[in-house]
């Protein structure tokens, strides 16, 4: 079981920004991150930092600077993502600092929830996979070229393999009722509510459950859906 973070409908979202700044910018981080760097220029693009061994550490949002790029990030994991970032900073013509901004892609855990955005309590050193294809095809480029972490996640894609975890938004009477619906089957693993936030006179919840158990829920008072 994972832990649970429970937050009221005002409750911030809050980011910090990693500036990448100098001539090699591009090519740095077209080394670490999951997203085709090359194409950004006016909206944000998304896109994932992978450990090495394909894990995601975090969600992030590219966006074009003069002589650089921006990463929005979660500012609860910005210290992660930076010193991932650092780890394989050797050699090459660039800079990078972080600091707080006053806004991101949303601004409330709430709203993360209402969109189903994986944040700080759902990077659980899981593969990308996890959190749905449509999350893979909008965050990962198979067609740039190498990265870090790459491996696996080319592999799950190349041989369509199944995780045996699957990301969900459930609502639901209680939380208690949601948390023993995810966690009723399964082996031991991150499976449970990990983020949940009380809005529109209920509870909503992100979190995780083994595939076993997804046709197993038969309570009509839950609504527990795979984020595709």
């Amino acid at each position: 079981m994972i832990p649970t973070h429970v937050h009221h409908e005002d409750d911030p979202f809050t980011w910090s920004r990693i500036l990448v700044r100098g001539p090699q910018s591009e090519t740095f981080l077209q080394g670490q991150l999951s997203q085709d760097v090359a194409h950004v220029q006016g909206a944000y693009v998304p896109s994932l930092l992978l450990s090495p061994t394909s894990d995601v550490l975090s969600t992030c949002w590219i966006g074009a600077l003069d002589h650089g790029f921006e990463l929005l990030v979660a500012r609860e994991v910005a210290d992660v993502a930076l010193t991932r970032l650092k780890r394989f900073h050797l050699r090459v013509d660039c800079t990078l600092s972080v600091e707080e901004v006053a806004s991101g892609p949303f601004d409330s855990v709430a709203e993360q929830v209402r969109r189903g955005e994986p944040g700080p309590h759902e990077f659980l050193g899981l593969v990308p996979q996890v959190y749905g294809r449509s999350f893979v095809e909008r965050t990962v480029s198979f067609t740039k070229g190498c990265f870090t972490g790459q491996e696996l996640v080319g592999r799950l894609d190349a041989r369509g393999s199944s995780v045996p975890w699957r990301y969900v938004r459930a609502s639901g009477p209680s939380l208690d009722v949601i948390e023993a619906a995810l966690v009723a089957k399964g082996p031991e693993g991150p499976k449970g509510v990990s983020t949940a936030v009380h809005y529109d006179g209920g509870i909503h919840v992100l979190g995780f459950i083994h595939r076993s158990a997804i046709d197993a829920i038969d309570d009509a008072s839950l609504s527990v859906e795979v984020i595709p």
